[in-house]
């Protein structure tokens, strides 16, 4: 069940729960949503919101929809914006140091270096991620956990 989940998440993060429910609210209303750094979410359809002042119409499937729509937005679009900033912080970082980046897919990144390099690539992959959230964030308790393996072969990965 998610219940206990989101009553977690409600209280020990409460600015960022506002914050997607706001977008849900303004999903509902049929409002623009955007990300953190600003990216827009589509539209929504030609004719939307039209009677958007009636209650009723702000509590249809279909608003409730847009809702749901908007809230995983702003969340999934924020993580790609942070994910980018990460990547971007990294390469500067690896310059020079033997390593490289040789793919990077939605949330995974793969960096080949040599195996005397390995510890010193994970420290400065998990610096770039530290950097990435206050970048974005600025200076907050939230932490940015990232799941790093040191592998001989890039299918064991995982």
């Amino acid at each position: 069940p998610a219940a206990p989940a989101v009553a977690v998440l409600r209280q020990r993060y409460p600015r960022a729960w506002e914050y997607v429910e706001a977008a849900a609210r303004a999903g509902q209303a049929g409002d623009l949503v955007r990300s953190w750094l600003g990216r827009a979410c589509p539209p929504a359809p030609d004719g939307w919101g039209e009677n958007r002042a009636a209650p009723a119409a702000v509590a249809s499937p279909e608003a409730r929809a847009r809702g749901r729509f908007t809230r995983n937005f702003i969340i999934q679009a924020t993580a790609a914006e942070w994910a980018l900033v990460l990547l971007a912080r990294a390469r500067l970082a690896l310059a020079g140091s033997g390593a490289r980046i040789v793919l990077f897919q939605h949330d995974e990144l793969v960096v080949h270096c040599p195996a005397a390099r390995a510890e010193a690539t994970v420290g400065t992959l998990r610096r770039a991620g530290d950097e990435a959230g206050r970048l974005l964030f600025g200076s907050t308790p939230v932490r940015f956990p990232l799941e790093i393996a040191v592998v001989e072969c890039y299918a064991d990965a995982k």
